[in-house]
This record gives structure tokens, C-alpha cells and sequence, in this order.
């Protein structure tokens, strides 16, 4: 099994819908750059079911450079995404069987 592409989504919503390709297409892109707008701001997006996209702040911290690991190195704050999804989303995933994840990752099981 592999991940849900773009375009896998495209796809189903087309049928679903009985809508044009191009015109899924269309909607998923322009979602897509307004959420990444509205971030850009600085603004947080709640969607209602799914979850929310919020900026954060990431404290100021001091890293080691992998290739100097006896050398520290100063990071500075800077601004992030984080999801967290709704109750109903974590619900619908944690109520997953495990077997399910595992067959759709790939992971071969001692059983299997």
C-alpha cells in the first residue's frame, strides 16, 4: 500500500460528486494556497471535525551541529505549524485496529 496522493483525492471526490478532474483539481489547490496564506499571517485555521493549523512559536534553544558535535550552536525562536486534530479525528484513529495500519504501511507481522 502506499500513501493517498493529491491526486488519489482529486479522484474520489470527483466521482463522489459526479465533477470534473480539472475542477477538483481547481478546489484542492485553491484551498490549499489560502490555508498556506492565512498561516503566512500568522493566523490559525479550525476545522470544524478535522482539527485546527496553528502557528506556534518554537523556543530559542541550543542545538549540536552534527559535524561538530563538540561545538554548540544557537537556534533562534521561529514560527511553526502544528495540528491538532479534533476529538472526532483522534477518535476515528484511535479506534483503528492496528493490523489495518500495519497492512497499509507495509509492516510484515511475525504472524503474516
Amino acid at each position: 500500500m502506499s500513501n493517498v496522493t493529491r491526486r488519489d483525492l482529486v479522484i474520489e471526490i470527483s466521482d463522489r460528486r459526479g465533477r470534473k478532474h480539472a475542477e477538483v483539481e481547481e478546489l484542492i489547490e485553491d484551498f490549499i494556497e489560502l490555508v498556506a496564506a492565512k498561516l503566512g499571517e500568522g493566523r490559525d485555521i479550525s476545522l470544524r471535525g478535522f482539527g485546527t493549523l496553528e502557528v506556534r512559536i518554537a523556543k530559542a534553544k541550543i542545538g549540536r551541529n552534527p559535524k561538530y558535535p563538540g561545538s554548540d550552536v544557537q537556534i533562534p525562536e521561529r514560527c511553526m505549524v502544528r495540528f491538532k486534530p479534533s476529538r472526532e479525528l483522534k477518535n476515528k484513529v484511535t479506534s483503528l485496529p492496528v493490523e489495518v495500519v500495519k497492512a497499509n504501511k507495509g509492516v510484515v507481522t511475525q504472524d503474516g
